[in-house]
């Protein structure tokens, strides 16, 4: 998913690239839009104001952010908005509330301390924090780390940084560091330095993950500095770390056209583990007894007994320490299984205290084991019921454990772990069945058996945050239709002892705002219940013909639909509406948080799962609504969802007759490993075509517009040129928008024109405003055209 933030600048490269890109424009379709309409200069304007940033500026109170502070006795919190905050302090002994600094304050203090004036834009205030003890806020702007003082004056505080990415044990007595693909082992007061590998190469590096391409760009090599992978011993004895393996792994090359201060294009080869490579990076752990390796003046590397394990995306694997114990989390290639090691870190010896084997696979982004020491074992978020339970699983059944919670719902995290070992709290969703099946709800779960009790009753969503000793419980609670209510609850029994804020979107409506609707209705097989929401235009009128936008992430691992007031406030279908157009988003069925028989038509599936749902509720709302014109239906989405606009236009081509796919992952073969895998498997060579945009490129009869970035460092950019070429190949017409220096987060202003002038030439049947073009713009325009 893409953040929502929005860039205020438009580099001229793009305009200037952009502009030599031809645009095939079929006939446009009548609009039947009444005199009466805003002119389309006014709707994209409205669209800005209700987009991202801007949108934001226009509520208050939809994220107090809180986090408890000075060793978990007080509270700090905030309410406004980001151009005008304040921020306060519970002492949680005496629930005393005091203001401690607002963003007026912090803006006057950078302009006194840099000698010139700070703006809010510029300034890029973050990370605001409080020490109570000290009375000092320590916050981040202009790039930098800040702190205030009792008397208001803001001075830099400098942060330390390692240059060398060196690792220093606990106790201080060692640190290590990587050198030629190899840990070399330092000691800290007389800097002798023992090897503890020696064989190390580039394609075979201990203690060293994939490089990823960020890293790459930002250095400009393909070999960039990285910390030291590897976990201490709490004592400071052993070095937990492993080898990683890319021997016949073959590589992605990127071209970065106009890199940043250079004339020249650079290229790159890089490893990415791809869901379609018949060969994965491996990764085998071992453990080193530093304390020994310094005392001998060589090193014994321990090879841990456990199976090597494919590297599914470019980070290190797994790997932590329990009880003076190696804990490994190994997952299976395909997710066909996971399993948690504890090994001996003199031997090697290893064991299995937690496995997960859950037909037809164990879906990670819905369950999750974790380490519970405390217990005696780890508690496993398991779907072995057909819903998401939590088990206590220990060493000695590690294919068992003890039922903790149970039912048709789910459980999605474990928020805390009572002291005296008697209960724990999590997050979980569906268990009230009166209430949205997504809406999360917190629960006190006794361990030695008996119902759960629910310490957050009220029929909303809860996004709660608790304290590291369960005591209190910042709970931020609404629903689309119900302003967020910030309060402070009792982390035992749930009650409310404090009202801290209450979201406000006045502002907003008074722009014109028009809040969005849930809709409920039934799935394609006719009594499932799905659920939907609309988003529609300032100033609607019901009077009027609209055509319909699918706002798609049909992705299994989530939900796309929002749950809560501000994420429903802060979609990009609020801004896309103001087109002059009525704006959906649908959980189908496929999608997460339902049950693993809600989500299974999605196994090996992802090319048609959702495709009728998305239909089928459309057409209900259409028919509750019949400003809603079916006949004219278009739809956008990035990343996996880039993936399914254009599968929804290419599929069912007589039904979505314009898309808009940015950063799409068009062949699931060419993703990184864990996003396809966790759904398909690791399928075969049919089963992955099946499921490729490539395979039905000529099915297109709509308009199809392509947004990729040229150095997306998540989906690459083949992407969407292959499925430009399969188009090509098949005859049928592509547009294609590839936007300079850009990763996987397209949203910039020029795409935002891009993407409204391509419905409102295509489904509206409008032209669009002309770009605003900067000062600088006409010659850059000349010189281009003169080359």
């Amino acid at each position: 998913m893409f953040p929502y933030s929005v860039s205020k600048s438009i580099s001229l490269l793009a305009l200037a690239w952009a502009a030599t890109i031809p645009t095939t424009v079929s006939a446009r379709p009548a609009a039947p839009m009444v005199a009466s309409a805003p002119d389309i200069a006014t709707r994209y304007a409205l669209a800005d104001t209700f987009n991202g940033q801007a949108l934001g500026d226009l509520i208050d109170n939809a994220d107090v952010a809180p986090h408890f502070v000075g060793d978990g006795k007080g509270l700090f919190y905030r309410t406004g908005n980001r151009l005008n905050q304040t921020y306060a302090y519970v002492d949680l002994a005496t629930l005393a509330r005091k203001q401690i600094t607002t963003t007026t304050q912090l803006l006057a203090a950078l302009t006194s301390a840099s000698g010139k004036p700070i703006d809010i834009d510029a300034a890029k205030i973050a990370d605001v924090d409080y020490d109570p003890a000290a009375n000092i806020v320590r916050f981040r702007a202009l790039d930098g780390l800040w702190r205030l003082d009792t008397s208001g004056k803001a001075e830099r505080v400098a942060e330390e940084k390692a240059d060398d990415h060196a690792l220093p044990s606990p106790d201080g007595r060692f640190r290590i560091v990587a050198r030629n693909y190899n840990l070399i082992a330092i000691d800290s007061k007389s800097g002798r330095e023992v090897a503890l590998t020696i064989d190390g190469t580039r394609e075979q590096p201990y203690g060293r993950s994939i490089p990823q391409l960020a890293d790459i760009l930002r250095e400009g090599t393909e070999e960039p500095d990285m910390p030291v992978s590897a976990q201490w011993s709490p004592d400071g004895r052993y070095l937990l770390s492993w080898r990683l393996d890319t021997r016949d792994v073959k590589k992605l090359s990127i071209t970065q056209q106009n890199p940043p201060g250079s004339f020249y294009p650079r290229s790159f080869s890089y490893i990415y583990p791809l869901a379609g490579a018949e060969t994965l990076p491996q990764a085998t752990r071992f453990v080193v007894n530093v304390e020994q390796a310094m005392r001998q003046g060589k090193a014994k590397i321990v090879p841990l007994a456990i199976p090597s394990e494919s590297i599914l995306y470019p980070s290190p694997p797994d790997m932590g320490w329990i009880n003076g114990k190696p804990r490994i989390l190994w997952t299976e290639r395909g997710y066909k299984q996971q399993a948690v090691y504890q090994a001996d870190p003199e031997t090697g010896a290893a064991r299995i205290v937690a496995h997960e084997a859950v037909e037809p696979l164990v879906t990670v982004t819905s369950s999750m084991i974790l380490p519970a020491p405390d217990l005696g074992g780890e508690l496993s978020i398991s779907e072995r019921s057909g819903w998401a339970q939590l088990y206590l699983v220990t060493p000695d059944a590690p294919d068992g454990g003890k039922m903790l919670t149970q039912g048709e719902w789910e459980v999605l995290s474990v928020d805390h772990v009572a002291g005296d070992k008697t209960s724990l709290v999590v997050t979980g969703v569906g268990r009230e069945k009166t209430r949205n099946p997504y809406w999360r709800a917190l629960y006190r779960v006794p361990l030695n058996g008996g119902e759960p009790t629910e310490l957050t009753p009220e029929p909303l969503d809860h996004d709660a945050t608790l304290s590291d000793d369960g005591k209190w419980i910042v709970d931020q609670m609404s629903s689309p239709t119900s302003p967020t209510r910030a309060v402070l609850r009792d982390g035992q029994s749930g009650r409310i002892v404090m009202e801290l804020a209450k979201a406000d979107d006045s502002r907003l409506r008074t722009a014109g705002y028009t809040a969005p609707e849930p809709f409920r209705g039934v799935a394609a097989d006719g009594h499932t219940p799905i659920y939907g929401m609309i988003f529609r235009p300032a100033h609607f009128d019901a009077k009027r013909r609209y055509p319909i936008i699918d706002n798609v992430y049909t992705g299994p691992t989530t939900t796309d639909v929002p749950a809560t007031w501000s994420d429903a406030r802060r979609v990009a279908g609020n801004s896309v509406a103001q087109l002059g157009a009525i704006v959906v988003m649908i959980d189908g069925t496929g999608t997460s948080r339902r049950g693993q028989a809600f989500r299974l038509p999605a196994y090996q599936n992802l090319g048609e799962v959702g495709l009728d749902d998305h239909i089928a509720l459309i057409r209900q709302m259409a028919a509750r609504y019949p400003y809603m014109d079916v006949n004219r239906v278009g739809v956008f989405g990035g990343s996996a969802g880039g993936y399914d606009t254009a599968r929804f236009v290419l599929r069912r081509p007589n039904f979505f007759k314009v898309g808009v796919s940015s950063s799409g992952n068009h062949d699931l073969r060419l993703d990184k490993t864990w996003w396809p895998e966790v759904s398909m498997g690791n399928a075969d060579e049919a089963t992955w075509e099946r499921n490729s945009n490539m395979s039905v490129a000529g099915n297109l009869m709509g308009k199809l517009l392509l947004i990729h970035g040229d150095i997306d460092d998540n989906v690459p950019v083949t992407e969407s040129f292959r499925l430009a070429k399969a188009l090509m190949d098949a005859g049928r017409d592509v547009d294609l928008v590839v936007l300079p220096n850009t990763t996987h987060r397209v949203y910039q202003p020029f795409f935002w024109k891009k993407l409204r002038d391509y419905f409102t030439l295509n489904l509206l049947g409008e032209t669009p405003p002309p770009l605003d073009v900067p000062i600088a713009g006409p010659q850059a325009a000349r010189t281009a055209a003169a080359r």
